[in-house]
């Protein structure tokens, strides 16, 4: 029950200081989940985002998920699940209460306004954590580069940059894997 109520507590601190989005959350999830927890490592949790952007959802609830199943199953992804939204939902209804008196004054809009900032250095920090983690040799960087131009200059759908990379890493694998044996051969 203790271990239940960690994941629940944990993910509640992180639903609740994450604005803007799944990707804002990374630096929080890394911290808490990979150095302060040891629930997952680096390359796993980077694994349950990228899938957590692939699968339908919101990220964060999906990464929640796929850390707390590893924990404890189907109750642990029901506490981490149920601690990442938590605080979304109880912060949605007091806005909505209040949104409406209260959303033309300019502290709230200056106040939305450097919460949008801040979301995107958060971001961008994921960014650049998760290319160092995740780039690991020229393919990997070229697999990047890819991603971005056909994701970030394209607009191509998501879908379509995952099934890519899904294509060309198992080709790449393939093509290595046989060179690696052509070269035990000889």
């Amino acid at each position: 029950m203790r271990e239940l109520l960690e994941l629940y507590t944990s993910f509640f601190k992180i639903g609740i200081m994450t604005f803007g989005g799944g990707m804002a959350m990374l630096p929080m999830l890394q911290a808490e989940v990979v150095e302060n927890k040891h629930w997952a490592t680096e390359d796993e949790l980077l694994n349950y985002f990228a899938v957590g952007q692939c699968t339908p959802g919101i990220i964060a609830v999906n990464t929640a998920t796929f850390v707390g199943f590893k924990e404890k199953k189907a109750i642990g992804a029901l506490a981490s699940t149920l601690g990442v939204v938590s605080p979304s939902i109880v912060i949605i209804m007091v806005i909505a209460a209040f949104m409406g008196n209260i959303s033309e004054y300019p502290v709230v809009q200056n106040a939305l306004w450097g919460i949008r900032l801040a979301a995107c250095a958060l971001i961008v920090s994921s960014i650049i954590k998760l290319f160092k983690s995740g780039v690991k040799d020229v393919f990997g960087l070229f697999m990047f580069l890819f991603a971005f131009m056909i994701a970030g200059v394209f607009g191509l759908s998501s879908v379509i940059v995952v099934i890519s990379a899904i294509v060309f890493g198992n080709v790449y694998r393939i093509i290595k894997d046989k060179n690696k044996k052509k070269e035990e051969t000889e």
